[in-house]
């Protein structure tokens, strides 16, 4: 580690944001807690909100720099959403959506979609990915849209729903059925059509994420020219699957937002709420579902914030990565909103009162991260077909493994410039997994310092829980590598499931590796690590515990940054061991 990991642009550039966002709390404005929940009652976005977020320049942030915008890589792109998600996941989406529907144009686009695509979203208009058909949802291998050659034009022809931006979006990259190649993408700019020749459907009604625009398209006969394909013809199921690498990923940072709101809004009622004399804080299963919540969010940040970076670092590993980060990120996020609805009790069932009753809000946006980019199912299942081969080479270093950790984990340095290519990214990772390899190296490493630098109940606490993961790892791995499982079966969803434990286990061990050297052997430096890895095995191991030792230290960090405007994260636990 070669300087602090949080002083840095990424992370200065998402404090600017939240600033700019102001106080979710504030009785007033369109990031106040107040408005949100009071406009999206009638199904609409608070007066302003899009406005404040482009005047601040967050479209300049889906451009990238070698395309004329402000879009340094994704691990930039990841801090900003997550703090647009902790005030509205809604706003969040609108802008998420539109980045997945141009990904494919700065993937694989030409100079020419590129120019006209970048030049439109720096002037405010967004996107959409019409890929999704009624009948068909996520099998992309059935596509009945169709693009039929008309001279040096495509005449496309087909129903795409549902469509997040579809009728507020300028582009629309749709996945269709071209003549004579097969399946392919194509760039539908709708202000270069002559006539409209497409309906729009209503926008649909959600449980969440209202005032959305989350509609569809008929094409009705629409004429584009031959110039409209993105990439080669008929590689558009690949195109997909590649682009959603990226998406995958950035999801995380829909769900750490969430979690960091969803906990204040716990920790505050939990602080203020009285009860037999006492604030409910003090019950101790309160405690714990407010502890166990903070430490799931920094699981997800630990799990999500590398592979953020990895898109410039090693990204022929997404594929297998993004799938873990899709599935688990989103599933902690489940698992601390209920939680905190358990802290909250019948007031997390209200549309008013405590945050002005945007707990529910929270609740109902957050439900999307595990369904759209692929479902936990897909995504397990996405896992579970590339394991075996992990499973062989798992307890084999990768070469040049320790470089490659360095670059993902080391948070003081900023992740390498993003120059966009679809052809860095891959349909599997051939068993290219640092993450999951580089275990062995690492408790080596861990055990030289906690043999040698840590206090002695901080050492023993962390060569006893790696002990623990590195016994159920070594079976888990073994058990993958002899068992003849189909990755469809409901045993290849839990394999899969485990293996995400396994890989978060790794990732929160890197961090600490790479990121806390000059705090490790301080008070709570190592502490968080071993609170993590506890919190982790309890997932495949309901006997393990937590250790009481470290919580007091862990809580009275969380209640004093509680009223502060950072986030809920490594940062908060860093910076307090450091002062």
């Amino acid at each position: 580690m070669t300087g602090r990991a949080f002083d840095r642009p990424a992370f200065a550039l998402a404090e600017d944001l939240d600033r700019a966002l102001g106080d979710p709390e504030a009785p007033s404005g369109p990031f106040s807690y107040a408005e949100i929940v009071e406009h999206e009652e009638n199904g609409a976005l608070p007066p302003g909100a899009v406005d404040t977020i482009r005047a601040w320049g967050f479209a300049d942030h889906l451009v990238p720099e070698t395309f004329g915008g402000k879009l340094r890589n994704l691990e930039q792109l990841f801090l900003l959403t997550r703090s647009l998600s902790r005030r509205n996941v809604t706003v969040a989406v609108m802008f998420g959506s539109a980045v997945l529907g141009v990904n494919p144009v700065w993937l694989w686009g030409t100079d020419e979609q590129r120019r006209r695509v970048a030049e439109g979203f720096l002037s405010g208009d967004l996107a959409c990915f019409a890929v999704s058909e009624p009948d068909h949802g996520s099998d992309l291998g059935t596509n009945e849209t169709t693009a039929a050659r008309d001279g040096d034009d495509y005449v496309v022809t087909g129903e795409k729903w549902p469509v997040g931006n579809a009728t507020r979006g300028r582009f629309v990259t749709v996945y269709a059925k071209v003549e004579g190649a097969g399946s392919s993408l194509l760039l539908i700019d709708k202000e270069q059509q002559e006539e409209v020749t497409w309906d729009n459907h209503p926008f649909v009604r959600t449980v969440g994420l209202r005032g959305h625009d989350l509609s569809g398209l008929t094409f009705r006969g629409t004429r584009v020219p031959s110039s409209a394909l993105i990439g080669r013809p008929g590689a558009g199921l690949p195109e997909v699957l590649q682009v959603l690498q990226i998406t995958r990923t950035a999801i995380g940072a829909l769900s750490v937002g969430t979690m960091d709101s969803v906990l204040r809004i716990g920790l505050r009622h939990s602080r203020d709420r009285i009860l037999y004399g006492a604030p409910i804080y003090e019950i101790p299963v309160i405690r714990r579902h407010l502890l166990g919540g903070f430490l799931d969010l920094l699981i997800a940040e630990c799990t999500a914030l590398p592979v953020a970076r990895a898109l410039t670092v090693a990204p022929s590993r997404l594929s297998l990565w993004s799938s873990v980060v899709k599935y688990l990120v989103p599933t902690l996020g489940e698992e601390v909103v209920q939680e905190m609805a358990r802290v909250l009790g019948a007031r997390s069932y209200l549309r008013e009162g405590v945050a002005h009753g945007a707990f529910q809000k929270l609740q109902r946006d957050h439900a999307i991260a595990s369904i759209f980019e692929g479902t936990t199912h897909v995504n397990l299942h996405g896992i579970a077909a590339q394991l075996r081969a992990v499973a062989r080479v798992a307890e084999t270093p990768a070469r040049k493994g320790e470089e490659v950790l360095g670059a993902l984990f080391d948070w003081s340095e900023e992740a390498p410039r993003w120059e966009p290519s679809g052809r860095a990214l891959r349909l599997t990772n051939a068993a290219e997994d640092e993450i999951t390899r580089g275990w062995g190296p690492a408790v080596e490493e861990a055990r030289r310092i906690a043999g040698s630098e840590l206090p002695a109940a901080e050492a023993a606490a962390l060569v006893k829980v790696l002990d623990a993961f590195g016994e159920r790892r070594r079976a888990f791995y073994a058990r993958v590598d002899s068992d003849a499982f189909d990755a469809v079966s409901t045993e290849g969803q839990d394999l899969a499931a485990e293996h995400c434990v396994h890989h978060a286990a790794a990732s929160c061990l890197y961090t600490w590796l790479h990121s806390f050297g000059a705090e490790r052997a301080a008070e709570g430096g190592t502490g968080w690590l071993v609170l993590v890895l506890q919190r982790l095995l309890q997932r495949i191991d309901p006997a393990a515990e937590l250790d009481e030792t470290f919580l007091p230290w862990l809580e009275e960090r969380i209640l004093a940054s509680l009223d502060g405007p950072e986030h809920f994260s490594l940062r908060t636990v860093k910076e307090a061991v450091g002062a």
